[in-house]
């Protein structure tokens, strides 16, 4: 499922606890949507939102209105961008993935929270438990344990001598933090050497880009952060520059011109 499809699936979520209030036209519903990224960034996937929710009779301006806070790159502003979203009283928080979930969590222990896509929730501390998750939190999760493992596999059926392997990760990212703990597993069982490279922000890739230049991995793998998502295309024309193939877990990097995605 690709990050449209599941904002497109959230809406189902979404729709369900707000329908029984459908014959109330007078009242005007809100959702609050708290992103990490930009408007640019994220019009696409918002478009998408929107047209779900009028799918399911609900219209921006008619029955329901929506608030929109954006940290524009800085997952610092978070937290603040949450805590004003709970002040305005909203029904429901909407979070793309796990930073905004954490911070939308840590505003609000009684206004439900939907997210699109976040990691193991139950190793993030999100639910108590798959069976019986109690709290404020639902959405989509993508348990990436295996995942990350399948991704080594395919590069390396792609490149069978492969032997060594740049990696891409936010260590302030705790989805991607737990990706990195769990490549290395499949790592020693495939014979791949992994070369770590921290990424904090855009301004680190340069830096990165430089480092895995003189390491000479056999290929470059990138561990789930949303703040990547609009350097993508540069990251691909780095990987395409230095012939090196590379592997991600999103549709949008082959967009942007990478090589492969596997989303499992």
């Amino acid at each position: 499922m690709n990050r449209r499809d599941a904002v497109v699936a959230l809406l189902a979520i979404a729709g369900a606890p707000l329908s029984g209030h459908a014959q109330q036209a007078a009242k005007v519903f809100r959702i609050g949507l708290l992103s990490s990224l930009s408007p640019s960034d994220t019009a696409l996937w918002y478009k998408a939102f929107r047209q779900g929710l009028r799918d399911l009779g609900w219209v921006e301006g008619k029955n329901i209105g929506i608030d929109y806070r954006y940290a524009e790159g800085r997952s610092d502003r978070l937290p603040d961008l949450a805590v004003d979203l709970v002040r305005l009283k909203v029904e429901i928080i909407v979070a793309a993935v796990t930073p905004e979930a954490l911070a939308a969590k840590n505003a609000t222990k009684t206004i439900p929270i939907v997210v699109a896509s976040m990691g193991d929730p139950v190793e993030l501390g999100f639910v108590q438990s798959l069976a019986r998750p109690g709290g404020n939190i639902t959405g989509l999760a993508n348990i990436a344990a295996e995942q990350v493992g399948k991704r080594l596999e395919l590069l390396k059926e792609i490149i069978p001598k492969l032997s060594h392997v740049a990696v891409l990760w936010d260590p302030q990212n705790r989805g991607s933090r737990l990706a990195w703990k769990e490549i290395q597993l499949p790592a020693r069982q495939l014979g791949v050497r992994l070369h770590s490279l921290e990424v904090r922000s855009p301004d680190d890739l340069d830096e990165a880009f430089e480092a895995a230049t003189k390491a000479r991995p056999g290929a470059l793998a990138i561990m789930p952060a949303i703040w990547l998502v609009p350097s993508l295309k540069r990251i691909a024309d780095f990987a395409a520059k230095s012939r090196l193939p590379s592997l991600y877990h999103g549709r949008e990097f082959v967009d942007a011109g990478g090589l492969v995605a596997y989303k499992g």
